[in-house]
């Protein structure tokens, strides 16, 4: 794969914003492996910071559907546990257009032991590619490079997610 397809070639730029809980850890965040990736910015929660969403597609499974109408806005995800997802939600400013994602299956093995996570819930890589894709982008499995579930969860979703 050349550089020019990594970084989306024939696909509009990536505008992503991740807003991460640093209470979660680096081993085993599915995003970390993005830091640097040309048009994703990672942004730290501080429960004194706000952080404007104005104008970004922001995941929420009580959203509407994503859909066309959506393609080409930014997106931000909130990358922390489920339980602590209400605190990093209250920091986000302005009006972000609430989305939810059609029902994928995630190929991440969970493990939750003091709180039970969605039963359509995903990986947050997961979610971040699914979105993107469904906003439109082309060109970007380079996301999933570094997620050792990236075949298992591509080939559950393919046919939801267009890649047939």
């Amino acid at each position: 794969m050349t550089e020019d397809v990594k970084a989306g070639e024939g696909s509009t730029a990536l505008d992503v914003l991740i807003l991460r809980d640093p209470r979660e850890s680096p081993k085993k965040c599915s995003l970390i492996p993005l830091r640097g990736t040309p048009g994703v910015e990672f942004v730290t929660y501080e429960g004194d910071r706000t952080l404007d969403a104005a104008g970004r597609v922001l995941l929420d499974p009580d959203g509407d559907l994503i859909s066309d109408a959506d393609r080409g806005l930014p997106l931000l995800v909130l990358d922390s546990s489920w339980r602590r997802l209400p605190k990093l939600a209250k920091t986000i400013t302005g009006e972000p257009i609430r989305r939810r994602l059609p029902p994928l299956v995630t190929a991440y093995p969970r493990r939750s032991k003091g709180f039970e996570d969605p039963s359509e819930g995903l990986a947050s890589v997961e979610a971040l590619y699914a979105a993107l894709v469904l906003l439109g982008h082309e060109n970007i499995e380079y996301l999933l490079d570094n997620y050792m579930w990236k075949q298992d969860f591509l080939e559950s979703n393919a046919a939801a997610l267009g890649l047939t």
